[in-house]
């Protein structure tokens, strides 16, 4: 299987950053189960360093205690050169410690070697870290730098199926250029929504090239997810989880797609809910939108707690979960207004959410909506998504004179367009914002 240039993934930039910092500390990749984060550290090492110690706490057992007895760095070094037969040489040695969730103590040890061992580049990962810190872990704050890893992007996707030159040109901002692959982008971009930016999906679609395959991949991940929920999640809140995660097509799917508690269970109420909502993102699988009261700077300032959206971590994923046919992607631009344009909206978040904090704003008691807001250059900037071919929005234009907005952007699947207030960006190119 062609691994190599499935999963080539940006992050690995910012690891190599990382390397390089004078004033580096052990770091804590962060990411949902399945996005590739062991495999993304091994590469690094074995590119950037002579050798690598590596612990899978959850695979290991018997090295879970290693942290209990006391937080001695020197006695840690030990048991990490005996059980991985490296000498863990600074600078040359890469140790990483995997699942380091299922370690007690093993989060809090990090303070001592920041502290104790400066010189050893350390890195650590879970799947489950956010849930682990919300069990009242203590956090080595100021002790450790943080990086967050999604699901492929469209960039890297496209990277994976040799498209190395189309992404070349989004990243430069190439606008002629990308005329041209119009067409070709919009088709990539039309099998990547079904796809999704799971690894191990994106290899089985280069591997086989059937989108069956892709949904067995997916399905398996959904399946995993949900033993989780099991494994990990008090018994009592199992069942408000579930019904959380499997509402979430049903959510996305309407015009307004402002999160209900009813759509979850009839009568549900927040207060019932709030902890499976907690969960689902500490697990990483959800992320909460939420709308402004008004459209001012700085936004937070403005967020509304009882109105938001929720989206999923990954566009394949959410067309899994709602048994999206292939013949929808095969039969051309369907795929782009399927389910209202959630997958397009979904697909926007992802792109967006690793460089921007989003918000949305709605309307009291109208249909008037904006689906994202941006701050960018010290302004509030709306953002509307566009999966069909109707690019007239009566809502952008009316908030625009309401709120005395000069500029808007617009992500659809037309071309690259300046126009005197608006910019228009076709949505294989809205990393670019």
């Amino acid at each position: 299987m062609k691994t190599e240039l499935i999963l080539k993934r940006d992050i690995i930039n910012d690891l190599v950053n990382w390397k390089e910092k004078p004033d580096r500390k052990p770091l804590i990749l962060e990411g949902a189960r399945q996005v590739g984060k062991t495999y993304v550290i091994k590469q690094f090492a074995k590119n950037h360093y002579e050798d690598l110690a590596y612990i899978n706490f959850e695979q290991e057992k018997s090295l879970r205690g290693i942290f209990k007895p006391d937080f001695n760095t020197e006695r840690l070094l030990r048991i990490i050169r005996s059980f991985t037969n490296t000498k863990c040489i600074p600078g040359k040695t890469l140790i990483f410690l995997d699942e380091i969730q299922e370690a007690e103590g093993g989060l809090t040890a990090l303070k001592y070697f920041c502290e104790n061992q400066p010189d050893q580049h350390i890195v650590v990962a879970g799947s489950l870290l956010g849930i682990q810190l919300h069990k009242g872990v203590s956090f080595p704050v100021g002790k450790v730098n943080m990086l967050k890893m999604y699901p492929m992007a469209f960039l890297e996707f496209l990277c994976g199926v040799g498209e190395n030159g189309l992404a070349e040109a989004i990243k430069n901002k190439d606008w002629a250029t990308l005329e041209f692959g119009h067409e070709k982008l919009t088709d990539w971009l039309r099998q990547y929504l079904f796809v999704g930016g799971m690894p191990e999906a994106v290899c089985k679609f280069v591997e086989k090239g059937t989108l069956q395959e892709v949904r067995t991949i997916q399905q398996d991940i959904i399946s995993g997810y949900e033993k989780d929920f099991s494994k990990h999640a008090p018994a009592s809140l199992v069942p408000r989880i579930e019904q959380v995660w499997h509402s979430l097509p049903r959510q996305l799917s309407r015009e307004n797609r402002k999160f209900l508690f009813g759509l979850v269970k009839e009568g549900a109420r927040a207060r019932e809910y709030e902890l499976a909502l907690k969960w689902l993102q500490d697990a990483g699988l959800i992320y909460q939108i939420f709308n402004v009261d008004a459209p001012r700077l700085p936004l937070k300032s403005y967020k509304d707690d009882k109105a938001f959206k929720i989206f999923t971590h990954d566009v394949g994923l959410l067309g899994a979960l709602s048994d999206l046919d292939p013949m929808t992607v095969l039969n051309g631009s369907d795929i782009f207004v399927e389910f209202k344009g959630a997958l397009s909206e979904q697909y926007a978040l992802q792109e967006l959410l690793p460089n921007h904090n989003l918000y949305y704003w709605a309307k009291p008691n109208s249909t008037q909506e904006i689906d994202f807001l941006l701050q960018l250059d010290g302004k509030v900037i709306p953002l509307e998504i566009k999966s069909d071919e109707n690019l007239k929005s009566k809502s952008l234009k009316t908030f625009m004179a309401e709120n005395n907005i000069t500029h808007a952007l617009r992500g659809s699947m037309k071309p690259y367009c300046q126009q005197a207030n608006l910019t228009n960006y076709p949505l294989y190119a809205l990393c670019t914002i």
